[in-house]
């Protein structure tokens, strides 16, 4: 798919345009108090907010969006290819994958989830392995997944999870098991985020995920220096 650039849509970050390369992606919202203040479980709190696939809608959708900021504890915002039914650990392109996590200090929420968001729909992502995937024409992903498991992207989505001390960002990938494509997605949300070097990394799989019923606890601390 070609590029497309964004100078006119405002996508600029320091001294560069971020293109994009659209497939379809899906924004998703989440909280985990229900209206009455009930406690919902996991996925009865995920709601689909909409669709796009290309520059404007991506654009009309993300400029309407409430910032992380004003979201309260706990909200996540999910954004994910479109091939992924939904955005949880046991879905088909998800549950062989993981996710690498990142907690941030209250304060940056706001620029950092605009910038890997641009990242991974503008495809800079890319060189960590993923390959084409052709959505069919109601914006869902075609062929199999058990069979066909090169036609479908490494990164799956990302997420932003709002919490009372701090602020949690995830990059999904598609294959837990592949060391060097983990550590390239790993070097690139650094580069994309202007990460500190001293800055710590998580990993953990969706399958320790579906084992202790947690996205973040008990993950594996990265502390791989990152050499700029």
């Amino acid at each position: 798919m070609a590029a497309i650039c964004l100078v006119s849509f405002g996508c600029v970050r320091s001294d560069r345009v971020l293109p994009i390369c659209f497939s379809s992606w899906v924004f998703w919202f989440r909280q985990q108090r229900a209206p009455g203040n009930k406690i919902t479980n996991y996925e009865e709190g995920i709601k689909k907010v909409a669709s796009f696939s290309s520059v404007e809608s991506f654009w009309s959708l993300h400029t309407h969006l409430s910032p992380p900021s004003s979201l309260i504890p706990t909200t996540d915002y999910l954004l994910f290819h479109a091939g992924v039914r939904r955005p949880v650990w046991e879905d088909p392109l998800n549950k062989t994958g993981g996710k690498w996590i990142i907690r941030l200090r209250k304060g940056v929420a706001d620029r950092l989830w605009e910038e890997l968001v641009c990242g991974i729909v503008g495809d800079l992502f890319d060189e960590c392995g993923r390959e084409k995937l052709r959505p069919d024409a109601d914006g869902t992903a075609n062929g199999d997944v058990e069979g066909e498991s090169g036609d479908w992207p490494e990164i799956c989505g990302c997420t932003i999870s709002v919490r009372q001390s701090e602020d949690i960002i995830s990059v999904w990938n598609r294959v837990d098991g592949d060391l060097k494509v983990r550590d390239k997605i790993r070097d690139t949300i650094r580069t994309i985020l202007n990460l500190p070097p001293t800055t710590i990394m998580e990993y953990k799989s969706n399958n320790d995920s579906i084992q202790d019923k947690s996205s973040f606890r008990n993950s594996a601390i990265e502390r791989t220096p990152f050499a700029s």
